[in-house]
């Protein structure tokens, strides 16, 4: 039996990057079709994300960039959350996990379980940097992967064959804070037995959902199951997150994996109390569905861990279904955030203005339902020019001229019991069923096949010649496609909500039910006024696809000649040592090149002290022109050298940036030259 309430949540998205097309096609776009779709059912929907700001990538980020984690958290969120907003998103709420509501509830489902007794206090040996002075999160930990041997891995999960590690797991670990291989420190931390939930799972998975969970969803839960839980910490040694709630745990916060499902609970709350509604209804009432959309990577945390806690609390109701995606690739290759490999959803909301459409209907046509599937930029370019331009806006821009021209923008009189009319209802019943399964590519396809019905009905009809001999027939033809025209308005929301609101302008239309949709045989009356045509898609160009392929190949480039991976420190010098050195701030006064040495450029730099010369290889990143004028630090105290019979006296200071090319290391601000830095 269906319920007629849906709580239905996507994966929190981590605040350390924006969003790209994977996490779209895998998650985003999905849920919110689906949840389109309920709430045009009439059923009473909840849908629900946010930010999750305290996994270690934010940490990870953080300080990379030399910054906050909040700085990068309160940059990300905006970020993501305006792109979601942009390609039509439509959460209910969109909130974020360093919210006092969500810390507050997060602690207090914390202290339930810990009052019920459900913990277990283990004192173990984990992994700390002694140079860094800290205990280390399970992704401050690299290794090789005992599974596959990529010497890449993390504590928690290899990346690569994707298997869930521990970091008493890896091969040779080492600290991300320090390079140093960490040592074991004992600490006291709070378990959850997972193993004493595996007879529930069994009963509640295993047999319960053998018949209606996709296949990768209960293939992976049952080979966890088959392999026996076992107790997992649900709080960690860090100085950011949730804190844990009791008078012992000074320093230590809740596991990330532990407070981000409850952020579906807390936006809940925050949005139910926006609302005036009981969000209890929507959490610990048998007559509602919680539908949670995830990728593939979030299986164990979503139908292991999440719901053996909600079982150790008593008061929450388990998922109706989790349809996990796989994953997308991108031009044959894994989406890679660290290779920026990627086609983020903010970029393409800049560079392909007012075509969010587009890039969901080509998504939702690929999407990795039940194994990984790839985006190709042809592809998207196909999908758009030959489906999207030549079948379905091609339809709509015939009904509309034809109606204008013949009939002055008023629907002709027509049959209304002709049989064409009926595949109107066929396309709704059959998006119906398939968004039910979580099948979305084929509903998308039965969507189309209606414009692709309507196109060919046109095609054998020809209203614009008998319009002349058979004007009865010729407006009957009309009458009939402006149905269809009116039932792609409506059926095309969920897909395409942009689309479909221009549609309903275009025919003057309201929005129907999805039960009105399937019971009315007329959406759009004889002696209705229609609107002028107005163009639905545009044809995208070879050369619009030709740059963003040479974007992504840029990117390649750029990897190639940076390798990502800084080289190794220095010996250790002494206080002493750098006592020595004297750093300056200097004005190069002329540059010009060194005859015969293509790298070299020969600049006269005021010191604040005194005028010198110094030689530098940097011709082929900057042109003499550049370099005049500009404030640079200048090692001053280097003993001169001659560099092809020039006398050097001192180093500028520089770096390489991401392309390769060098630049100056420079002052904030315009200061004195002669200034002392250290």
């Amino acid at each position: 039996m269906r319920s007629e309430r849906k709580m239905i949540t996507a994966a929190l998205p981590y605040a350390n990057g924006p969003v790209h097309i994977g996490h779209l096609a895998g998650v985003y776009i999905p849920a919110d079709v689906y949840a389109r779709f309920q709430r045009r059912s009439g059923k009473d929907v909840a849908f629900i994300c946010g930010s999750d700001e305290h996994g270690i990538p934010i940490t990870i980020r953080a300080k990379k960039e030399g910054v906050t984690p909040q700085n990068i958290v309160d940059k990300y969120h905006e970020i993501i959350k305006k792109s979601f907003a942009d390609l039509g998103i439509s959460f209910d709420e969109y909130s974020r996990t360093t919210s006092t509501k969500h810390h507050e509830v997060s602690q207090d489902f914390f202290k339930t379980l810990y009052n019920k007794g459900k913990f277990t206090e283990e004192v173990s040996e984990q992994y700390f940097d002694e140079q860094a002075g800290e205990f280390l999160a399970d992704r401050y930990i690299v290794g090789t992967c005992p599974n596959c041997g990529n010497d890449g891995a993390y504590g928690d999960q290899c990346e690569k064959c994707g298997t869930t590690l521990s970091p008493s797991e890896l091969l040779n670990p080492k600290s991300m804070l320090s390079g140093n291989v960490p040592v074991l420190k004992e600490t006291k931390n709070w378990y959850l037995p997972l193993n004493d939930y595996e007879d529930f799972l069994n009963e509640w998975i295993i047999e319960g959902h053998k018949d209606d969970w996709k296949p990768n969803v209960y293939g992976q839960v049952k080979s966890w199951l088959n392999d026996g839980l076992k107790p997992r910490a649900m709080t960690r040694d860090l100085n950011w997150g949730v804190p844990v709630p009791l008078p012992d745990a000074e320093g230590k916060v809740l596991y990330v994996w532990f407070d981000a499902p409850i952020g579906y609970i807390s936006f809940t709350q925050e949005w139910a109390e926006k609302n005036g509604k009981n969000w209890k209804d929507y959490w610990q009432n048998e007559n509602s569905d919680l539908i949670h959309f995830i990728g593939k990577d979030n299986i164990v945390f979503h139908c292991i861990i999440f719901p053996a806690m909600m079982k150790a609390h008593g008061e929450y109701m388990m998922p109706t279904n989790v349809p996990a995606f796989e994953f997308l690739n991108l031009e044959n290759d894994k989406i890679s955030t660290s290779r920026n490999w990627a086609v983020w959803a903010h970029e393409y909301v800049e560079e392909f203005p007012g075509q969010q459409d587009v890039l969901r209907y080509t998504l939702l046509a690929s999407a990795p339902e039940t194994k990984d599937n790839n985006f190709t930029w042809k592809d998207f370019q196909t999908k758009n020019n030959s489906e999207l331009v030549g079948i379905f806006g091609n339809f709509i821009n015939r009904v509309a001229v034809l109606i204008h021209k013949y009939y002055d923008g008023v629907v002709p009189q027509g049959d209304e019991n002709a049989p064409e009319l009926l595949e109107i209802k066929k396309a709704a019943n059959e998006i119906e069923n398939f968004l039910e399964h979580f099948e979305f590519r084929n509903a998308l396809s039965s969507m189309m096949n209606l414009a692709r019905f309507g196109n060919q009905f046109l095609q054998i009809e020809e209203p614009w010649k008998t319009i002349k001999d058979n004007p009865e027939k010729a407006a009957n033809s009309l009458f009939i496609a402006a149905q269809i025209a009116a039932g792609l308005a409506q059926i095309s929301e969920p897909f395409m909500p942009f689309s479909s609101e221009k549609l309903l302008k275009m025919f003057n239309i309201s929005q129907l039910s999805w039960k009105e949709i399937e019971s009315e045989k007329i959406l759009i009356k004889t002696g209705h006024q229609i609107n002028p045509a107005e163009l639905l898609f545009s044809k995208i160009e070879d050369e619009t696809i030709e740059f963003q392929i040479q974007k992504l190949e840029n990117t390649k480039q750029s990897n190639k000649k940076t390798n990502l991976k800084a080289s190794p420190m220095k010996d250790e010098i002494q206080f002493d040592d750098f006592t020595k050195i004297d750093l300056r701030t200097a004005t190069i006064l002329t540059a010009e090149k060194v005859e015969k040495a293509d790298k070299l450029l020969k600049f006269t730099v005021d010191t604040g002290v005194d005028v010198r010369t110094v030689v530098s290889g940097v011709a082929e990143s900057f042109t003499p022109e550049e370099c005049i004028g500009k404030q640079v630090m200048i090692l001053l105290n280097l003993a001169p050298r001659k560099i092809r019979g020039i006398e050097s006296q001192g180093m500028l200071l520089l770096t390489t940036k991401p392309d390769g090319k060098l630049a100056f290391v420079t002052p904030d601000e315009t200061v004195e030259n002669g200034v002392e830095i250290g």
